[in-house]
């Protein structure tokens, strides 16, 4: 099984001024972000980490670099986990584009959405890309490696909408709070979600089991009927 802790960048001056930041460079954590990452850092600090991959715009760095205190990794950057590709919504105040045609394709049929102009792109494209970096790592990294991917709202969305099961049309439904942190493990079979929108629970279960001598009975891969005991702490 292969984790992967799926962290929003904390609050950034965008969020707070009503923009669509998109890929707009500069964009950072205001104050209740920083103070949002530092608390996160502060969380994972037990959990063993085989790498911290982020987005490589400005507000997913710095939240990644509290996670990174302390440890001795380096950060990863992955285009593939960027903000989706707003073209020419970019920048834009919230407050414009709820007026906007497109605005109610984005909100009942995210599926069919490609943002205007040349730099934008399609919601599925967004996703497509971003479950293909999740699983690329977790390849990488191998079955028994938990690691964490900081990207931004949207994007885990898409990565969790498919790890449910869920259409991307059904997406929406999804609430990824800043500085949050949603966990999905993958196996053979399927893909667990563990956590979603997760902003202050406690960490011990996503530490990796103790190696056993002998291997359980039950695959890895297996639900469990009736729904089991929940995680040993």
């Amino acid at each position: 099984m292969t984790t992967v802790l799926l962290l929003r960048h904390g609050r950034s001056t965008a969020n707070t001024g009503g923009v669509l930041a998109g890929w707009t460079p500069g964009v950072q954590l205001d104050e209740t972000g920083q103070a949002q990452v530092a608390a996160v850092g502060e969380r994972l600090a037990p959990v063993p980490l085989a790498a911290v991959v982020s987005s490589p715009l400005e507000r997913c760095r710095q939240t990644a670099a509290a996670v990174l205190d302390g440890r001795d990794l380096q950060l990863q950057t992955d285009d593939r986990l960027g903000e989706a590709r707003y073209g020419d919504w970019t920048g834009r105040p919230l407050k414009e584009l709820v007026k906007e045609p497109m605005w109610k394709v984005v909100q009942q049929h995210p599926s069919a959405a490609v943002f205007p102009g040349p730099e934008g792109e399609g919601l599925a494209e967004t996703q497509a890309r971003a479950v293909a970096a999740v699983r690329a790592w977790n390849a990488t990294l191998g079955p028994d490696a938990v690691w964490l991917a900081c990207s931004h709202g949207d994007v885990i969305k898409a990565v969790l909408a498919d790890a449910l099961g869920l259409h991307l049309d059904q997406f929406q439904r999804i609430v990824v709070d800043p500085a949050s942190i949603s966990v999905v493990t993958y196996t053979e079979t399927r893909p667990f979600v563990v956590r979603m929108n997760d902003t202050g629970g406690d960490v011990a279960a996503l530490l990796p089991p103790k190696k056993k001598g002998r291997r359980r009975k039950q695959a890895d891969s297996d639900a469990v009927v009736g729904g089991g005991a929940g995680a040993t702490v």
